[in-house]
């Protein structure tokens, strides 16, 4: 992509009434673009990165066995009648409105009863279970506390999958193979190293659930780390019950603030139960269907990965999430440039040509502000030399590539 195509331009200063790092960067660098409190537009740089992230999640889950499926953002309120979560006693943070006729819906917050609603209609037989079904999609909640950025959004993208077994047993199967497949996620967009699955409380189904959490300075929740073991608890369930419960030494504990990234979460017949969701065994008996659920925060990751992420000059992209692999800035040379960026483009490489009419000081902050793993500068002195300088933006370093558009396609295909 051409940058002068791009309709986003960047910011020298972030918007005064945001303090946190992901919202003042990603708005500055032209990635998100500031509706209200807790609602962004998603600009095209943005959105190459949402995708990218989502298509990790999606490979994970797909791995799993799940199916994508693509659920309604409208939502009936006797469906949610069903287990008195309509009510606004129950649940705080709805979106309600109506049709021309006066009923009264809902915006999706969540999909635990419309899932086990629906699946009333395809689940009969033990030979229909198990079912994993999930959906990448928006989803609203009218929290009050609309801050952190794109972390905590009235507005969100998220990835929720559902799952629908035969009894306790296969669905702990499948649970495992969730902890796993979570683990590959934040492995592959570069937080793995800094999540951990921890304890937290599992609600009235279930003794635990399992919360994904990064250390971050910006975080909203204290864990407790044992390094060791890799696991954490949440402070809400810290005691020296569930320490015991677990083996955890209280004495090697570290304490951190950390942003809930996922969870999976035990639903046992919590909402089978109100719909009547149920299956004939093999001895033609009704049973009650074993459900889960596992949610991970798209757009929440994306902010993480941006607070976890950067320095003083800008993001700095993980390169399996980066709208681009590679920043092509040309300083006055735009007809060389565009025979490398040709060569690149031809040969798969994501490439983002800085073309514009603009001066080196202004290309370099922007380049640095936007994040790309790779700046390849292309300058009067440099073709004189025969070469290219290709930076590193993470480590910084700095090397010189011969000027031949075949030897700098060798040099990224070799990275």
């Amino acid at each position: 992509m051409k940058q002068s195509q791009l309709f986003t331009k960047t910011q020298k200063d972030a918007l005064k009434d945001e303090v946190s790092v992901n919202a003042q960067l990603l708005i500055r660098a032209g990635f998100i673009y500031k509706e209200m409190a807790g609602v962004y537009a998603i600009l095209p740089l943005g959105l190459k990165v949402i995708n990218k992230i989502a298509n990790i999640v999606r490979d994970e889950m797909d791995k799993t066995g799940g199916v994508e499926m693509q659920s309604t953002a409208l939502q009936r309120q006797e469906v949610w009648k069903k287990t008195d979560r309509w009510s606004d006693d129950m649940v705080d943070n709805w979106f309600k409105t109506k049709l021309k006729n006066g009923t009264e819906l809902s915006l999706a917050f969540t999909h635990e009863e419309p899932m086990a609603n629906m699946m009333t209609n395809f689940i009969s037989s033990y030979k229909d279970l198990p079912i994993y079904a999930y959906d990448i999609r928006t989803v609203f909640r009218n929290e009050a506390r609309a801050k952190s950025g794109i972390m905590r959004g009235k507005e969100f993208f998220w990835k929720a999958l559902y799952s629908f077994s035969k009894d306790e047993a296969q669905h702990n199967e499948y649970y495992e193979k969730a902890k796993v497949a979570y683990k590959n996620v934040f492995d592959r967009v570069g937080l793995g190293e800094k999540t951990f699955m921890t304890f937290a409380s599992g609600g009235s189904f279930s003794k635990y659930s399992h919360e994904f959490q990064t250390i971050s300075e910006a975080g909203e929740d204290i864990i407790y780390i044992d390094e060791e073991k890799g696991i954490a608890v949440n402070k809400e369930v810290y005691t020296d019950e569930v320490l015991e419960d677990l083996g955890l030494n209280k004495n090697t504990l570290i304490e951190k603030k950390a942003i809930e990234v996922g969870n999976i979460f035990s639903l046992g017949h919590k909402f089978s139960e109100p719909f009547n969701l149920k299956y004939k065994n093999e001895k033609g008996e009704s049973q009650l269907v074993f459900m889960g659920c596992y949610g991970i925060g798209i757009s929440r990751l994306m902010g993480t990965i941006v607070e976890e992420h950067h320095d003083d000059k800008g993001i700095i992209w993980p390169e399996a999430v980066a709208p681009f692999r590679i920043h092509l800035l040309s300083l006055n040379q735009n007809e060389k440039a565009q025979e490398i960026y040709d060569a690149l483009t031809i040969a798969g490489m994501e490439v983002l040509f800085d073309d514009r009419d603009a001066n080196a000081g202004v290309k370099f902050a922007d380049a640095d502000l936007m994040g790309m793993p790779y700046q390849l500068v292309v300058s009067e002195k440099n073709t004189r030399d025969s070469q290219v300088e290709i930076k590193n933006r993470k480590s910084g370093v700095v090397e010189y590539v011969s000027l031949e558009s075949s030897e700098i396609v060798k040099y990224f295909q070799n990275k």
